[in-house]
């Protein structure tokens, strides 16, 4: 039996090296498996048949590059299960996440049919990682006029709530492959899931998937989505800097503070760019969707000489030395600013932002539910000004 393409597996070959710190320490993560599934065993376990197909075709494995496909390809099968359920009415994201760390635990503690290297089982974790992300699924059908990426986050501060779900994740399944007709136009949403590790932003992750997207232009609009507030809030000035002192879900800290921020990294680099950039989606289009939550054009920044304070324009930021941008100072935040920062670096017009959903205390099926049609009716609304 073959799996996927040697395609898919070549690119995975060749992005392995973005996750792998983060991959070594996943152990973090991989240890609450057992506290997730005595608090909640039918979402942990939804998908074990997938882990369990995964563990004994690994076990059976005798060459690398066919290895890596069967990874790969395992991997995909478990994002297309998640989708399809939340597509069929399901409402939950959260399995997705405890499946995807119960497949990595399975490759750690099994071994293929030939002597398997560290470096040959880190890219068989990384393919396992991104194609169970979506990474390796995004395709548009050829009638699409109307491109849309979109990225939800894991579940976290799972320490604090282990059975905790994340609506911008359940938002990326209910919406992966949605099509819907706007101005005569027939438009379709991709999307993937994003993992809240500080490790996985300094390695590249989000220029890893961005990067090709810029440079031929594929898409029309990109929307990064997490849960933030009490509203809807559409971050209008991300900014460069690291300052929240809350981890991440490999329990790292970054050693940022309000009173000492610092940038974040990439490719071994301090991450190059202005203290502030700018959301550039149709806010006054996505205002007008109505629904259960207001939705917020939100200016408010922090700035080391300014602290907190609602900024008018970029230019009135050109200055400053950022704390806190519209979205914050975690990862949210980030994954705007250099999602904006990489289309300025291609000269692209490619409209990109941010949108905080309201938060929910652990799982709320309901509200993440009416979270998701909001936003699909947002996202509606801004394809229409496409």
């Amino acid at each position: 039996m073959t799996y996927g393409t040697s395609a898919l597996a070549l690119s995975l070959l060749i992005s392995s090296s973005l996750a792998l710190p983060a991959l070594a320490q996943g152990d973090v993560e991989e240890a609450r498996i057992p506290t997730a599934k005595a608090a909640m065993p039918e979402v942990v376990e939804r998908y074990q048949a997938l882990v369990d197909d995964l563990g004994s075709k690994y076990r059976e494995q005798k060459d690398e590059l066919v290895m890596t496909q069967m990874v790969a390809h395992q991997g995909e099968r478990l994002w297309q299960q998640a989708v399809r359920d939340v597509q069929s009415g399901g409402k939950d994201d959260r399995a997705l996440y405890w499946s995807r760390l119960s497949m990595k635990q399975t490759l750690k503690q099994n071994q293929p049919a030939f002597k398997l290297a560290p470096w040959q089982q880190d890219i068989a974790l990384n393919a396992v990682e991104k194609a169970s992300r979506g990474f390796s699924d995004i395709h548009y059908d050829d009638d699409t006029q109307i491109r849309i990426l979109l990225t939800g986050f894991d579940p976290f501060f799972l320490d604090r709530h282990i059975d905790q779900s994340n609506p911008s994740g359940l938002t990326a399944l209910a919406l992966d492959g949605y099509k819907f007709k706007v101005n005569g136009k027939q438009a379709q949403v991709e999307t993937v899931m994003i993992p809240v590790r500080f490790a996985d932003f300094d390695q590249g992750i989000i220029e890893s998937l961005l990067t090709p997207v810029y440079r031929e232009s594929s898409v029309d609009a990109i929307f990064t989505v997490s849960m933030g507030r009490t509203d809807f809030d559409l971050e209008r000035f991300p900014g460069r800097n690291r300052s929240a002192e809350a981890p991440d879900n490999l329990n790292v800290l970054t050693g940022a503070t309000p009173t000492a921020p610092k940038p974040p990294m990439f490719d071994g680099k301090t991450l190059n760019g202005p203290e502030f950039v700018e959301f550039s989606l149709p806010v006054t289009a996505m205002q007008t969707v109505k629904g259960k939550w207001q939705i917020n054009d939100n200016h408010t920044v922090a700035t080391l000489s300014r602290g907190k304070f609602e900024a008018k324009s970029l230019a009135e930021l050109q200055d400053e030395i950022s704390v806190a941008g519209s979205g914050g100072s975690y990862l949210s935040n980030e994954i705007s600013y250099r999602a904006v920062l990489l289309g300025k670096q291609f000269n692209s017009p490619i409209p990109v932002g941010h949108i905080h959903t309201p938060r929910v205390a652990a799982y709320e099926a309901e509200t993440e539910a009416q979270i998701v049609a909001q936003i699909t009716e947002m996202i509606k609304a801004a394809a229409g000004t496409l």
